[in-house]
């Protein structure tokens, strides 16, 4: 609420102010090398990192680097090219040392203005929230003494009782004394998993109701398993049912940041910028590692990095470090791989060498994964003799076809994107995930093509499908749409072992009376939602083919 408030004064005080003009009067870096980040499997912007004269920010999107410069949360930043949240940069550059962090903002604002021809201005936009207010009878009580506002929070078993050993929490009562609406419309998004029921969106106080209010709040948390949708107790029915409160979607005026235009491609560095930054060439290799049989009894697989650049693998198979390393699905490994690959077990203990090391203000993250697994990459070919080439082979994959589609046309302005949860305060307040937690995944796409939603679904559903996804519906265009399912895990025991399907359930998992719990498949949902089909046909897919591979490493 704070920053609807913020915003009167904004908007009657300051006049538009163009930032990309105005990036001429703004602290600059000394120089700065700015390139497109590398392929990652899990792509999430790290950073930025400071230490001394350098500044680092490794896999950012236009997106993220504009609301790291201006300071604004991602969905106050508006309008820009198509690929503003699609396309990722590194930033390596150089500071005066023990610059303050409001300069080094204003710095990156620079950058991006000389190398990416940025130019923005703040504007007001009505922006979806949702509404607090009153019905015809309020089940409220006067608060009767002066006492410290505000809400506690306990959780309870499904019979009210207070939730321990034996009793897991189902429901969440919210207990506030000496409550104003407004400061409860403003801390309602504060509340423990409100997010879910109010996807991140501001609260606005329009109940007219004056004074301070004892009152208590229970309504169910969402996603537990085994609870019977008839019991679920959604935030807006508690708040409707128990206080005589109503949540209703609206918009409010709100300052935003308005991307008027950027290049997809930045200006070339300096031929000389790494020895100008000082820069020499990441480690590739780890100073020392030990590795050793895990132990029989050894369960599960963990990689961890910790402080000091030392990194611990715990009974890890050799299949799993060579995904990791060449940053594999399943099916991209060729089916004639040793069967031994991921049967051995193998603990590492590993230290990168102090060149390799971040000091970071961010999450005291010590060593880079990216850097890491290329180290992991290394070990593989040093210890285990490793040698491997990619070859197009045919495997088993999905094609998406047509069938009666079911898509509405984007507006081609609009940016392309895939997030998870509702995009309005409808679709949040009638989010079908409330009543029925076993569909775990609700996916808002936005202006994306057949074939970037194809391209895009293993990081979309990353447990039912490990390849790009070819699109064969012939549909043009951009489109948006909502996809909602279960997670592959809801579906485990369904089958759908094997080369297509790695585990996951087979497209006809989720139909019919075969999940009587409610679970869709994304195989169902992408058919039922979207009137498109994903077949699963033999085709030539790219997999990593083992050459040479010792079943045994060297001494250590």
């Amino acid at each position: 609420m704070s920053r609807f408030l913020a915003c009167l004064g904004f908007v009657a005080l300051l006049p538009l102010a163009v930032f990309g003009q105005a990036a001429e009067t703004k602290p600059r870096f000394e120089a700065a090398d700015v390139h497109v980040s590398a392929k990652a499997r899990q792509a999430f912007m790290q950073g930025p990192y400071h230490k001394g004269d350098h500044y680092e920010i490794r896999q950012g999107t236009m997106l993220q680097l504009i609301s790291e410069a201006y300071t604004k949360d991602s969905e106050d930043v508006w309008g820009g090219p198509t690929w503003l949240e699609m396309n990722r940069y590194d930033v390596l550059a150089k500071a005066p040392p023990h610059t303050k962090p409001e300069a080094r903002k204003e710095m990156l604002q620079a950058l991006l203005a000389d190398r990416f021809k940025l130019v923005v201005h703040t504007d007001t936009k009505p922006m979806p929230a949702f509404a607090l207010t009153a019905g015809k009878h309020p089940q409220l009580k006067k608060a009767e003494e002066a006492t410290d506002s505000g809400c506690k929070y306990a959780g309870l078993s499904a019979d009210g009782a207070p939730a321990g050993p034996g009793h897991p929490p189902t429901l969440l009562a919210a207990t506030c004394h000496n409550m104003t609406m407004k400061a409860f419309a403003d801390g309602m998004r504060d509340f423990p998993v409100a997010d879910r029921y109010l996807n991140h969106l501001m609260v606005l106080d329009q109940t007219e109701l004056e004074g301070a209010w004892d009152f208590t709040l229970k309504f169910s948390l969402p996603g537990q398993p085994g609870i019977s949708p008839a019991d679920l107790v959604t935030l807006p029915d508690a708040i409707e049912k128990q206080l005589g409160l109503k949540l209703e979607s609206t918009k409010t005026p709100l300052p935003v940041l308005m991307v008027d235009s950027a290049n997809d491609t930045p200006t070339a560095n300096l031929p000389n910028i790494a020895q100008i930054l000082n820069t020499a060439a990441d480690p590739t290799e780890f100073e020392v590692a030990a590795i050793k049989p895990s132990a029989p009894d050894q369960k599960g697989m963990n990689f961890r990095i910790l402080r000091g650049g030392n990194v611990t693998m715990q009974g890890v198979s050799l299949k799993f470090l060579i995904e990791q390393a060449w940053l594999l699905n399943d099916d991209m490994l060729a089916a004639d791989a040793p069967k031994w690959l991921d049967e051995d077990r193998w603990d590492i203990t590993a230290k990168a060498p102090a060149a390799a090391l971040l000091s970071s203000e961010w999450q005291g993250i010590p060593l880079d994964f990216d850097t890491a697994i290329l180290m992991v990459r290394n070990l593989l070919k040093d210890r285990f003799k490793l040698e491997a080439h990619m070859e197009e082979r045919p495997v088993s994959a999905y094609n998406l076809v047509a069938l009666k589609p079911k898509l509405k046309k984007a507006d081609p302005t609009s940016r392309t994107r895939f997030k998870e949860g509702p995009a309005t305060p409808e679709d949040a307040k009638n989010d079908p995930r409330n009543k029925l937690p076993v569909l775990g995944r609700f996916v808002t796409v936005q202006n994306m093509t057949l074939t970037q939603f194809g391209e895009q679904l293993p990081n979309i559903a990353s447990g039912y499908i490990h390849t790009p996804v070819l699109d064969k519906t012939g549909l043009p265009g951009a489109y948006d749409f909502t996809l909602i399912f279960s997670t592959a895990g809801a579906f485990r025991g369904a089958g759908g072992e094997g080369r297509g399907g790695g585990g996951a359930p087979p497209p006809g998992a989720g139909e019919g009376a075969a999940e009587p719990s409610g679970a869709v498949s994304l195989f169902e949902a992408v058919e039922k939602q979207l009137g498109l089909k994903l077949e699963l046909q033999k085709r030539p897919v790219p997999v990593l083919v083992i050459d040479h591979l010792e079943r045994k490493p060297t001494d250590n």
